[in-house]
């Protein structure tokens, strides 16, 4: 692995980045976190301003990277932590829109399996439809952090889509009959790159807007609040 990095997306050498990994889609969240959680944090990317960093957070090293915006974005980002840089676990903190009425804003959704409209699976030729899950021992954790922090949270099924402005405006009232919690847009290709390389992952939401409510959060309050996932996350990974 080491010989092929740095990779075309992370400018880090081999050992520059933790076994364990949380990512944000925001790049300026990612500073965020290495700021308020990690001690001595050493940034190691700033290709494409998508930033990364590693420090260590109890004791444990950690390292936070952006991801950017959407699936084949997340898929690159991901594919080559696992596959280039010995990465065993990646939790993905993000923002979500919800789905369920019962989700308010600010509440956390522990993404247990991820539904899509994406084709991101067709590479890998299966002869039938791929179930992308989060790896359990994460989820356990993560659900018994937040069940000790008394924050409002709910486990189950998140939407990955590759659609943020969708044509048809009633749309997502399809994933919801199904029971489907909220929508964002790259656990599946988290989950599907975890899989196939053997390694664990998990996507911890916040809800920032609810097409049920009409509801929303602000680009600052997006980018900078939203810490209730971030301790769950850094508490479990």
């Amino acid at each position: 692995m080491a010989d092929k990095t740095p990779t075309p997306h992370i400018g880090a050498k081999f050992g520059e980045i933790a076994d364990k990994v949380i990512m944000a889609g925001d790049p300026l969240r990612a500073k965020l976190m290495a700021e308020r959680f990690l001690e001595n944090p050493v940034q190691y990317n700033n290709v494409r301003g998508m930033l990364g960093f590693t420090g260590t957070y109890k004791g444990k090293r950690v390292s936070v990277q952006g991801h950017g915006m959407g699936i084949p974005s997340i898929g690159i980002y991901s594919y080559e932590l696992y596959n280039f840089y010995g990465v065993k676990s990646i939790i993905r903190t993000g923002s979500a829109g919800a789905y369920d009425p019962e989700l308010k804003l600010g509440d956390i959704v522990l993404g247990m399996g991820s539904c899509t409209d994406s084709n991101y699976g067709a590479q890998y030729g299966l002869p039938g439809t791929f179930c992308p899950i989060a790896d359990f021992d994460l989820l356990r954790r993560a659900a018994e952090k937040a069940d000790s922090m008394g924050i409002d949270y709910k486990v189950g099924n998140l939407l990955a889509s590759d659609v943020f402005y969708g044509d048809s405006a009633d749309g997502w009232k399809a994933w919801q009959k199904m029971g489907v919690l909220a929508v964002e847009m790259e656990a599946t290709a988290l989950y599907m790159n975890a899989a196939r390389s053997g390694n664990k992952a998990l996507c911890i939401c916040t809800i920032s807007d609810s097409l049920v409510h009409g509801t929303a959060c602000t680009a600052e309050e997006r980018q900078n609040s939203f810490t209730n996932m971030m301790e769950i996350a850094f508490s479990v990974i």
